[in-house]
């Protein structure tokens, strides 16, 4: 079984998304919540699925679409140092993306279409991974990072808003 990185092999900043994760096959954990997440959103409204909990916060279409997009980027970082590039990567500006994006003019149906399709990528790309890749280290965001933080680090994002969208999206609707 793949163990959890050490902290040396992520930046500080995600402590967080990885302290929270339940032990266990972190490529079943991906699978389980592929199939949790599209469960908790597929029965939502288009109306509900624009609800913003606050002023300036963004709508369920739109931590949907984050979250999507998070994951490709993170996704291609660690197939890139899994495959030996020592290319760093840049910082991503979130807010960037899902303004360009606009991911409250699509379905919901959609989103979770695009969602679906990228985290069966990521099962793909990690289930393909060499025992010796998951330890490969490359430079992201400034800092150190290997493969099998960045899987980590996939779970743990997602984890982080669907509990915000437990806890301040879908506990506030009407």
């Amino acid at each position: 079984m793949l163990s959890r990185p050490e902290a040396a092999e992520y930046g500080a900043h995600y402590q967080e998304f990885i302290a929270k994760l339940p032990d266990g096959d972190i490529r079943e954990l991906l699978r389980t919540q592929l199939k949790t997440t599209a469960e908790l959103l597929q029965s939502l409204t288009e109306e509900q699925a624009l609800f913003r909990y606050a002023d300036g916060k963004w709508s369920l279409k739109e931590v949907l679409g984050h979250v999507t997009d998070v994951e490709r980027v993170l996704s291609y970082r660690l197939l890139c140092i899994a495959r030996g590039d020592r290319t760093p990567f840049p910082s991503m500006d979130e807010h960037l993306y899902v303004s360009a994006a606009k991911f409250d003019e699509l379905p919901l149906t959609s989103l979770l279409e695009e969602f679906t399709a990228v985290r069966q990528a990521t099962l793909a790309l990690l289930a393909g991974l060499r025992p010796e890749a998951w330890l490969q280290q490359g430079t992201a965001a400034g800092c150190n990072t290997s493969v099998r933080a960045l899987a980590y680090i996939i779970a743990g994002h997602e984890l982080h808003h669907v509990r915000i969208i437990q806890e301040r999206y879908l506990s506030a609707q009407p």
